[in-house]
């Protein structure tokens, strides 16, 4: 894949070499915006797995797409406004041709005007009670409402949308006074003045935090709103990432930073310490607290800057710093209220929720391992640093070590990562051969295999999936079932997405500019099964499929717009493991202890009944009839309060290289002991338990050949 990519690079550098040194040389100070646009829409045109042309029906994407990410609901646009924006409706595609930007200027320009007026629309609405004698309702299904005729319509959209977040505020404050009641029943009784009164200040505070966030957001923001319009067109993964977006990506992908280890969050002008990364040097040093305020920064010995009132991402930029610098920060404590100024050495922090990790249970005499990954993680900018495949690999030699004798691995809410260790950590499970295929655009598939001939884990294996196992976390899942290494058990269907990112710097090719342009995120392939289907859509289908919270919810690939079609490959060449000699009699005892359990059966109805809350979007303002719709609707949900109410009573442990991290370390262990409680609880873990006992390895292999 490399090689492909290298010769994408220098085709897309040789097209842009020329005309962006004109460009450049003609005028010293080129517009950003319009260099931004010129190399995505080359980049895109000719590198993107998708070939799309710049037509209308672009246009009208891009004309759509903008004013609906800057007004979802239908707050600030008029169709007076619209009116004026449909000049472009279907000139978009002709201006980014020409490099030329208009239809953002103006609408941009229109939006911020609409913004100032939203603040008075707002505070005058909320000065005074609203009517809720009056018999109305109000419809959030935004998509389908039509934008306001006129001014006075939409401050008629804002009337109630605002008396709805009141009505649902008021009904909260009653229903904690019943409760407090109950309790203690010489609580003082409110009225309902009081509630409404109470109810009406809180959403005003709401909404003036609210714009407070949105003020502090600048230009280059909004603009990548309308750049993702844009590049949106080619496919929903496709993105244009800010210089910040690609900070937090790296950091996501790779589970560290460099900084002091806290996690920051706005409240008012203030910045305050959310919560202290366990390990990190903040917690270490021992001083800074949750609750406490910075005040002030300074890098080492130097001036300390003021960041009250700054926006939270320019304030994390002052704290944050490369490994061994000093950070000194003056800080408010929550404690006493004193003003302290605390030192602290950068490090590298690991984000440990980002990692693989491990627990061993013991059920009937026999010991088995489950094994948490979050996320298929890598850090590009180390080759020498922790991956998935690097610790899978050792979690599972751990695991061995203390004679689990089968093993879970849970991908539930793995949106996917690296294929690269996905590809790797395939190869822990099987002796060698093919994983997954890949195609760009226009040519044949390529096989990604499996080199190594070691098989890090040969015993029973269960693979956990849910609705929201993505991407790699398919790849994985796919390769498992189709060389019956393993059983794969959750969702009916895993998320469905068949495709490949890669993540292209815009200064790459446009080599004369000083600023960080950012990067796009760019669909390049598409991924194929051994078997030659592709996930693209249909995800991987469980072997042994459960209901769930998310059974007829629509989360899936299928339900993205502009999502590329399922297709298919010639299969790869490949050998079955042919690893259990009782594979077929294990599915079918656990799908009949499914369909006879009545706590499944339950959760099914569960799933129906939130499938129907999602489709009701009409709601009473009248504040008899909204309690009246609302008690019903409780009274439907009560059957559901115990749903998820399980108790395996098995007890779930760590591993044992882990007691001595506790020792040092107290507030993992405190995780590790939550993270064991919910796995006791678990009825889907509990089930996959099952189905790891019952499975038999075939010990005279006789390999299938496909």
């Amino acid at each position: 894949m490399k090689t492909k990519l290298t010769t994408i690079y220098i085709l897309l550098l040789t097209v842009f070499a020329s005309s962006f040194t004109t460009n450049a040389n003609t005028k010293k100070d080129p517009d950003k915006d319009k260099v931004i646009i010129y190399v995505l829409k080359n980049i895109l045109t000719r590198g993107h797995y998708v070939q799309k042309e710049l037509n209308d029906d672009f246009s009208e994407h891009v004309y759509n797409s903008f004013i609906d990410g800057l007004d979802p609901s239908k707050r600030y646009f008029t169709q007076d406004d619209l009116k004026e924006f449909s000049q472009f409706k279907y000139e978009i595609d002709n201006q980014l041709l020409d490099n030329k930007i208009d239809f953002y200027k103006l609408v941009y320009g229109r939006f911020l005007e609409k913004m100032k007026s939203a603040k008075t629309y707002y505070g005058v609405l909320l000065t005074q009670s609203f009517d809720f004698s009056k018999k109305e309702s109000i419809d959030i299904d935004y998509d389908k409402m039509p934008f306001a005729k006129n001014e006075n319509e939409l401050v008629d959209y804002w009337r109630k949308q605002l008396k709805l977040q009141v009505l649902s505020n008021i009904e909260n404050l009653q229903d904690l006074q019943v409760e407090k009641t109950k309790k203690d029943p010489k609580t003082v009784q409110k009225t309902f003045e009081d509630f409404e009164h109470e109810a009406r200040t809180k959403v005003l505070k709401n909404m003036d935090d609210l714009y407070l966030r949105i003020e502090e957001l600048e230009h280059a923001d909004w603009y990548s709103t309308f750049l993702n319009s844009v590049v949106s067109g080619f496919g929903p993964h496709t993105t244009y990432m800010s210089p910040r977006s690609k900070s937090r990506f790296d950091q996501d992908m790779s589970g560290k930073l460099e900084g002091i280890g806290a996690r920051l969050q706005k409240k008012g002008i203030y910045t305050h310490i959310f919560e202290l990364v366990s390990g990190g040097p903040a917690w270490k040093q021992g001083e800074l607290e949750a609750g406490d305020i910075i005040l002030k920064v300074a890098q080492g010995e130097e001036e300390p800057l003021d960041i009250v009132g700054m926006r939270l991402d320019d304030a994390i930029k002052f704290i944050k710093g490369p490994k061994g610098t000093e950070v000194r920060l003056t800080v408010k404590k929550k404690i006493d209220g004193s003003t302290k100024v605390i030192s602290i050495t950068r490090d590298v922090v690991e984000l440990e929720e980002t990692f693989v990790k491990s627990s061993i249970v013991e059920k009937d005499g026999k010991k088995y391992g489950i094994i948490n990954l979050p996320k298929f993680y890598i850090d590009f900018s180390d080759t020498n640093g922790r991956d998935s495949a690097k610790d899978m690999e050792q979690e599972i030699a751990r695991l061995q070590s203390e004679g689990v004798e089968g093993l879970i691995v849970d991908l539930r809410n793995n949106g996917g990562g690296s294929l690269k260790t996905a590809i790797e950590i395939g190869g822990l499970f099987i002796n060698e051969g093919p994983i997954v295929q890949v195609k760009y655009r226009g040519e044949q598939p390529i096989i990604k295999k499996d080199t190594d001939p070691k098989i890090q884990w040969n015993g029973p294996l269960v693979v956990m999936v849910n609705e929201f196992s993505a991407s790699a976390s398919e790849i994985f899942a796919a390769a498992m079932q189709d060389y019956k290494r393993g059983v794969i058990l959750g969702g009916k269907q895993t998320y469905g997405k068949g495709t490949v990112q890669n993540i292209l710097p815009i200064n790459r090719f446009a080599q004369n500019y000083p600023d960080d342009l950012g990067a796009i995120k760019m669909t390049i392939q598409k991924f194929y099964r051994i078997n030659g289907g592709s996930t693209q859509i249909e995800g991987v289908y469980s072997d042994i499929a459960m209901p769930d919270r998310y059974s007829y919810m629509e989360v899936g690939e299928r339900d993205l717009e502009g999502a590329l079609p399922w297709d298919k490959v010639a299969q790869a060449k490949y050998t079955q493991t042919n690893s259990y000699e009782n594979f077929n009699d294990v599915l079918y005892n656990s799908k009949n202890r499914i369909n006879s359990d009545s706590k499944f059966k339950m959760i099914n109805e569960y799933a129906k009944w939130l499938k129907a809350n999602q489709e009701r979007t009409t709601y009473s303002l009248n504040y008899k009839d909204f309690l009246a719709e609302s008690k019903k609707q409780d009274k439907s949900g009560d059957q559901f309060k115990e749903v998820f109410k399980f108790d395996s009573n098995l007890k779930f442990l760590s591993p044992k290289y882990e007691f001595d991290l506790f020792k040092k370390d107290s507030v993992l262990e405190d995780k590790r002991m939550a993270w064991h409680k919910n796995l006791s609880k678990d009825i889907y873990v509990n089930e996959a338990l099952n189905v790891l006992s019952e499975l038999k390895m075939n010990r005279n292999l006789e390999p299938v050949k496909n």
